[in-house]
């Protein structure tokens, strides 16, 4: 579909998998080319399945754009990672990502608006660092992670920084499931086929439904960010 993003449509899945080469930095470009890749799932009515390279998800907002100075590049970035982390929580067709590798901020606000999260075991870490690396949290994305995280992993995730191994990322809420990475490939399928048995208008309405708080939340935190 792109330089940075593949498109496969197999049976009743498009799996929409990222790889720029390096570790999938979240700059306009590429969520760019996500944001149009689940524009082709929604038309297509294609449950999505979000993935990245072998050994990284996500390493999130492309930090040079940041210390570049470049300070409307870096509002542009970050309200077109809200844009997409709003555009996946409010998606009608149901939304699987599968991490084999670190999902650093943005991936990981992407992770949390998704409605099933898979990861494989392995020695990768999935969390909020802003706090680590001198950036505030937006607050858009402390209402993603609010909705999705265990309170007691919400606040140490964002004050702190923690990071989180695959098994506790599933405690704390980032993850539904942990597998073996030989296992990945008949998860996803299983996973696929369960989704595809739903009837799927009534989990569009339904997610709307369950998620109407969050989702108001988000809208008026992405107010106060970007105006």
């Amino acid at each position: 579909m792109s330089d940075l993003v593949a498109y496969d449509r197999l049976g009743p899945a498009a799996r929409i998998r990222m790889d720029d080469g390096k570790v999938n930095v979240m700059n306009l470009a590429m969520m760019g080319a996500i944001d149009a890749a689940l524009d082709r799932a929604a038309a297509e009515r294609a449950i999505v399945v979000l993935s990245g390279r072998d050994n990284v998800f996500s390493a999130g907002f492309d930090l040079k754009v940041f210390r570049s100075g470049d300070a409307a590049g870096g509002a542009a970035m970050v309200k077109a990672g809200a844009e997409l982390a709003l555009k996946v929580l409010t998606f009608p067709m149901p939304v699987v990502t599968v991490a084999q590798g670190h999902a650093f901020p943005m991936g990981a606000f992407l992770k949390l608006s998704a409605d099933w999260r898979i990861g494989t075991s392995g020695a990768w870490r999935i969390g909020l660092n802003e706090v680590a690396i001198g950036l505030t949290l937006p607050r858009f994305a402390l209402e993603i992670a609010r909705q999705r995280l265990a309170p007691a992993y919400f606040s140490r995730t964002a004050m702190t920084g923690e990071m989180y191994a695959p098994d506790e990322a599933r405690v704390a809420g980032f993850l539904d499931q942990v597998v073996a990475p030989a296992d990945l490939a008949a998860t996803v399928e299983a996973t696929v086929e369960r989704l595809a048995a739903l009837d799927l208008a009534a989990h569009a309405a339904t997610k709307l439904r369950a998620r109407a708080p969050a989702i108001a939340a988000v809208k008026a935190a992405m107010t106060l960010d970007f105006g």
